[in-house]
């Protein structure tokens, strides 16, 4: 198999990586994130209708003209099933509750309220603050692992991946104002997994090949690397991403924010294990000297 030189676009790929974070981090610090009614607060109603001509548009028209604030409406399961989500929390008062589904009743036929939840504002809060926690405690967990597994500089590699493919995936996410929920934290606490075990196996093979070519610079030694590792890459990633696939396209708009973040997070993750760890190997101009001092301590 005719080796692919993957260090000739090292420069052009980190240019496009340095443009996409800026980009993101711009877009999360002016658009912010569209925060569902788990951070934000709020009432969760799971309905159903008897009526097949009852879709998405004619259920949000039908709550927008109850004042309710944002409102949020996704079908999943069958046809007549809907996840209803908006911002003001009365789901407590019978009354309020017994108001929605007399109106409901009169736009869209009899419905059948099978779940009410209410998300309190204190507790919506608690919830964003230990998705952040979560997220950052992966980080650091990752970044320690690396660091005993590795080298620094390896370690350093590889959390600017994780760093670079979490940030561009929350980029997309608010660039297209796509909601921000508890399965979302979930995906992007998944994509810092992904992520570090496609960066791992490629520094693992990068590390044996420096103790073997003493005489071979880490530029042309992290594309050697790659290329070993290149048929491993695709196989895992190409098979994620049809099961992924299959769950964006067939499991409902209740899965969809799940598994969209995953698929950026799988796509952002090989690139970055590519085209961002590696290239800070060679930055730092990791060398056999790197890996016989480590061994030596």
């Amino acid at each position: 198999m005719r080796e692919i030189s993957f260090n000739k676009f090292y420069k052009s790929f980190n240019i496009l990586s340095i443009v996409l974070i800026i980009t993101s981090l711009i877009l999360l610090a002016f658009k912010g994130l569209n925060y569902g009614v788990d951070f934000k607060g709020g009432t969760l109603i799971e309905l159903r209708t008897d009526l097949n001509s009852a879709n998405i548009k004619k259920i949000r028209d039908s709550f927008n003209q109850l004042n309710l604030g944002d409102v949020s409406v996704k079908n999943f399961g069958n046809d007549t099933d809907f996840i209803i989500k908006f911002e003001k929390q009365n789901s407590n008062d019978p009354k309020f509750i017994d108001n929605i589904k007399t109106k409901l009743s009169g736009s869209i036929g009899t419905v059948d309220f099978r779940r009410v939840e209410n998300v309190g504002p204190k507790v919506s809060a608690e919830l964003l603050q230990s998705g952040i926690i979560a997220i950052a405690l992966s980080l650091a967990a990752m970044l320690l692992y690396i660091w005993i597994r590795f080298e620094w500089q390896f370690s350093l590699g590889a959390i600017v991946a994780l760093f670079h493919d979490v940030i561009i995936t929350l980029g997309v996410f608010s660039l297209f104002s796509l909601e921000i929920n508890l399965s979302i934290v979930a995906a992007v606490l998944t994509i810092v997994g992904y992520s570090m075990n496609d960066t791992v196996v490629i520094f693992d093979r990068v590390r044996e090949n420096l103790r073997k070519f003493s005489d071979i610079k880490i530029f042309e030694l992290t594309n050697i690397s790659i290329n070993e590792t290149l048929s491993r890459t695709i196989i895992t990633s190409a098979t994620t991403l049809l099961a992924l696939l299959s769950i964006f396209i067939f499991g409902g708009e209740i899965l969809k924010g799940f598994s969209l973040a995953m698929i950026l997070g799988v796509i952002f993750g090989t690139y970055s294990s590519i085209y961002i760890a590696n290239p800070i190997l060679v930055v730092l101009k990791v060398s056999q000297r790197t890996i016989v001092k480590e061994d030596k301590d």
